[in-house]
């Protein structure tokens, strides 16, 4: 009943630590492509986007959900060659746009070749919600690439999810130490001999 017991925690321990930190139980490295979310279609060749914001995170970057507001690089690689031999450029609007006229531009990268495969731009990003379009000339607007950023707002799906695997842990540990304490066997064994 003891290695019963022993093993029953130590399963309910590795499940609250996985619960706990999913990033420890998930792999990123060798993703494939298609399912990286800072992917899209232009047309029909493949851009990924990035931002940076070095002065908080030296190496690290985003892709939709920038933490801080800041001066931000904006970097988008032109992943296939056929990009590379016609004007692509980068439009960054304040709010969620779904057409062209909506919105504050906050940063507006006329189309031009970029034969190293990069489209940078540097801007600073107040709190709220932005789209970040891509377009070459040669593109009509269905085909555009948008990335629609959040910066310094709360995540509430982030929130709810970081915090319902460790209280479900929590609940079942609680359950389990209940079950055991009410067990007949653990009165046995805490009861003193002869009663």
């Amino acid at each position: 009943m003891t290695k019963y017991i022993i093993g029953t925690s130590a399963t309910m321990l590795l499940l609250v630590a996985a619960l706990s930190h999913p990033g420890l139980t998930a792999a990123h490295g060798g993703s494939d492509m298609e399912q990286d979310p800072c992917m899209r279609l232009a047309g029909e060749n493949m851009v990924h986007f990035s931002a940076y914001q070095p002065q908080y995170e030296l190496k690290a970057q985003y892709c939709t959900e920038i933490p801080q507001e800041g001066d931000t690089f904006l970097v988008v690689d032109l992943v296939d060659s056929e990009l590379r031999n016609e004007p692509v450029g980068m439009r960054v609007m304040k709010g969620p746009v779904s057409t062209e006229t909506e919105g504050e531009i906050v940063v507006d990268v006329s189309p031009r070749y970029h034969p190293d495969g990069v489209l940078r731009s540097e801007v600073r990003l107040d709190e709220g919600l932005y789209t970040v379009t891509i377009a070459s000339e040669t593109q009509n607007l269905m085909r555009r690439p948008q990335y629609h950023l959040r910066v310094q707002a709360l995540d509430y799906s982030a929130i709810v999810r970081s915090t319902v695997g460790p209280l479900i842990g929590v609940l079942l540990w609680a359950w389990v130490l209940y079950k055991l304490v009410r067990s007949k066997w653990l009165r046995g064994w805490w009861a003193p001999p002869g009663s």
